[in-house]
């Protein structure tokens, strides 16, 4: 039986910089509600956007990875 290929590709711009734009994209829309539970809803996506970016920077230290005893 032979095995299925995965199907690769190579994102443009890096995940840093998709974030970033989600981040802004979605405080923009937020920015164009009342408050409200959607309103809550997006800016809670652009933070979290904005955390997933920060540890993804950090683990792309060289010090992330090394373990100390």
């Amino acid at each position: 039986m032979q095995q299925q290929q995965r199907r690769r590709f190579n994102q443009k711009p890096s995940l840093q910089d998709r974030l970033a734009s989600f981040a802004t994209l979605t405080r923009e829309q937020a920015s164009l509600l009342r408050s409200g539970a959607e309103r809550d809803e997006l800016l809670r996506k652009a933070r979290q956007a904005d955390d997933a970016a920060d540890l993804d920077e950090w683990f792309a230290r060289p010090s992330a990875t090394e373990v100390t005893a």
